[in-house]
């Protein structure tokens, strides 16, 4: 059951629900202590009961709230409630990534992703869910959310696209037999990178079966691409996660 506005967890003040998927309900609350509006992301409670997914998610969290990159959503804190857990994040009011873009734009908009992955990866972080919806810009900064968050939940539902971990049309090959190495977010990364510079993503059908089959067998078309991106783009989409940039 949704929180209901002016419902307390710790210092902060639920005001509104923003969302609510398989990673769990998100409000928008505001804290008390000092005075700014914050996200609040309501933990599933099948992972609450899960004592060794709980741990590991309290382990990652902390390695979260240490990053402190500039194209990161900050985590604040872990809180407990008599409801549950919930996330305390830095709100982020951009809007998700789009594409077409101008392929100046694009680039920049990518190097602030991949600055931030790379930062991730090297504390051992992986996303697993990169797609736009994760993605915003603000004032031209990038901001990225849910990072590192999604391996701890096994069925996504938040879309008809979303099975297992990841939108299909972002998920690497290898996902279909079980790998999430930090190649995942690579291949995701060269997906948007696609996206954001034909408005298509380099893989489509009709079925979630039919795009898979096409993640796994074919070569992606990056004739749209310009020709001197299309290296980058193709090294991204490599089949091999060990041939990726």
């Amino acid at each position: 059951m949704p929180l209901a506005p002016g419902t307390r967890i710790g210092t902060y003040e639920i005001t509104s629900l923003l969302g609510k998927g398989g990673m769990g309900e998100v409000y928008r609350a505001r804290d008390a202590k000092l005075g700014r509006d914050v996200a609040v992301k309501v933990l599933p409670a099948a992972m609450v009961a899960n004592p060794e997914r709980l741990a590991r998610f309290q382990r990652e969290a902390k390695v979260l709230a240490a990053l402190n990159h500039p194209n990161i959503a900050t985590v604040y804190a872990l809180e407990e409630f008599e409801g549950g857990k919930a996330l305390i994040m830095e709100l982020v009011d951009g809007a998700p990534i789009q594409g077409p873009l101008p392929v100046d734009q694009a680039v920049k908009v990518a190097i602030q992703i991949a600055d931030a992955l790379e930062a991730a990866h090297e504390q051992g972080i992986v996303h697993r869910d990169l797609k736009p919806a994760n993605i915003y810009v603000e004032h031209g900064r990038v901001k990225i959310g849910d990072i590192g968050l999604s391996k701890f939940i096994s069925i996504s539902r938040r879309s008809a696209q979303t099975q297992s971990v990841g939108t299909v049309y972002y998920m690497a090959p290898e996902i279909a037999h079980g790998r999430y190495g930090h190649e995942v977010d690579v291949y995701a990364m060269g997906v948007m990178l696609c996206e954001m510079l034909t408005g298509k993503v380099p893989f489509d059908g009709e079925t979630t079966g039919e795009i898979l089959m096409k993640q796994l067998t074919q070569a992606p078309d990056l004739s749209a691409i310009p020709t001197h991106l299309r290296p980058v783009v193709a090294r991204a989409l490599e089949k091999d996660p060990t041939q990726r940039t």
